[in-house]
């Protein structure tokens, strides 16, 4: 059955695929003309195809009950794409290392000389209350000044077209793999497009990510010891954390197969005996990293650790404290940070925000909670918060309660209405709301990745792409229009 895109519906919306009278936006022209040939019967069987794939690769991802534990579910792909002109991309990425450039700036600063608190430009009390700012980083200096090595920022745009970033992952921030994954799948089922349109790789990654880690190591000399630290099998980003390693060549290990010896150095249990290691790629959260230094309780992390890497002896990627700056608070001042520390205007605007801590703006707030969505500062999936329009008033009420009792913890903005692509759904093909998370690698040099990890509200209305939440994905293509 063929398509018929007149009665393809996205009014009042600005859909990344068919613009507003209807056609094919310029970067995605082949790719309509294509799904057109193909018809709704034959990319319902491409799609079947792809669900397989992903069951045969063994992609998955964890989602938590209520009882406790976790259940693997095979990674949720429409297979058709979404779709930037490299022209538009050139701008976002250069938007996102300018944007990470300042995060850095400001993270090393928050730790030594606290010069943006010094000149009035933010607040001291947004430091010393957030639950991300840690006192024993305070006057280290990790290696080249860089303390978030990898940043996975989300971005939207808002029916206008214009692009926003939402917020910034600046401790453990994941998806890169199922965007690598979404990749592989779509060349499989859609291998005709890529033989004729010129959409840039990203394939390149796991090598981008291993040469950043490489530049981190202490020492010099023979090539570094990298290491992925996990939380073992039951985290919900397991998945990538295998992936990873593997893609590197890097040991996966948990906490306890590392140990740091009397000369305040790690090493990696081997069946050779003791290995040194020079740099670890974390992916635990800082109160569980060291039990020494954060929470004695921890048995994922490694007792000593923290003392290890500030005698400079190993390097972590993302360094402990970059969570500082990986709070929603402190996003509202990004633009600022931007200004003060390179002297530029910021290419990508935030998000419209609210600081509930602010009293005038607390009770434009608490005025307008049936217009906005409230958030907590330090949430994460999209759990915890107030979407003000579709709550009852009983919620908007019990809400307002807990942002009164703790302004600080609240951010408020109005509701953007994400942008929408073209998703196989029920044997029809539907718009459905997206974001985007591209990632940025710090190091010697700035790597954004060519596009990201687009997720997809796969419910008809929903706003909500966390997979955790019945989201989905799509590949990302970044088409260039030159070649």
């Amino acid at each position: 059955m063929s398509i018929n895109w007149t009665s393809y519906c996205a009014s009042g919306l600005h859909d990344e695929l068919i613009g507003p009278g209807g056609g094919a936006r310029v970067a995605g022209r082949a790719l309509i003309r294509h799904l057109s040939e193909l018809g709704s019967e034959e990319i319902g069987v491409r799609q079947q195809a792809a669900e397989l794939a992903i069951k045969v690769m063994g992609v998955t991802f964890a989602v938590y009950h209520e009882q406790g534990g976790s259940i693997d579910r095979a990674w949720p792909l429409d297979i058709i794409p979404r779709i930037i002109s490299s022209r538009e991309w050139n701008r976002i990425a250069a938007g996102l290392k300018q944007r990470v450039a300042a995060l850095n700036h400001f993270i090393d600063d928050v730790y030594h000389a606290q010069r943006i608190v010094k000149d009035g430009v933010f607040p001291h009390h947004v430091i010393m209350s957030s639950k991300n700012f840690r006192p024993n980083c305070v006057g280290i200096s990790p290696p080249q000044g860089c303390w978030a090595h990898i940043c996975g920022s989300d971005l939207v745009r808002d029916k206008d077209g214009t692009v926003y970033v939402l917020e910034d992952n600046l401790r453990v921030p994941s998806g890169v793999s199922y965007m690598i994954e979404n990749r592989q799948v779509a060349k499989r089922v859609l291998p005709e497009l890529f033989e004729n349109t010129a959409i840039l790789p990203v394939d390149d990654y796991p090598s981008q990510l291993h040469e950043m880690l490489v530049a981190l190591s202490p020492r010099r000399g023979p090539l570094p010891e990298v290491v992925v630290l996990t939380p073992g099998i039951y985290n919900s980003a397991y998945f990538e954390h295998s992936y990873l390693a593997r893609q590197m060549g890097c040991e996966l290990v948990e906490g306890r197969d590392l140990a740091v010896h009397d000369d305040d150095c790690v090493y990696m249990q081997t069946i050779h005996g003791w290995t040194r290691i020079d740099v670890i790629y974390r992916r635990i959260d800082d109160d569980f990293l060291d039990p020494e230094s954060f929470r004695a309780d921890s048995t994922l992390g490694v007792p000593g650790l923290m003392r290890a890497w500030a005698k400079g002896n190993v390097a972590l990627a993302n360094a402990p404290g970059a969570g500082v700056a990986d709070d929603k608070l402190v996003y509202t001042y990004v633009p600022e940070m931007i200004r003060y520390y390179l002297d530029e205007d910021p290419i990508l605007p935030n998000v419209p925000s609210w600081r509930c801590a602010e009293p005038e703006q607390l009770e434009h707030v608490l005025h307008h909670l049936d217009s906005l969505v409230v958030k907590p500062v330090d949430g994460s999936g999209g759990y915890g918060m107030l979407m003000g329009p579709t709550a009852s008033q009983r919620e908007r009420n019990q809400f307002a309660a807990q942002v009164k009792a703790a302004p600080r913890n609240f951010i408020a903005q109005p509701v953007i209405t994400l942008s929408t692509v073209p998703t196989f759904v029920n044997d029809r093909i539907e718009p459905r709301h997206v974001d985007l998370r591209p990632f940025i690698l710090s190091g010697p040099k700035t790597y954004v990745t060519t596009g990201g990890l687009t997720r997809v509200a796969l419910r008809e209305g929903s706003l909500v792409v966390n997979s955790s939440q019945g989201g989905g994905s799509k590949d990302t293509w970044i088409v260039d229009m030159e070649a």
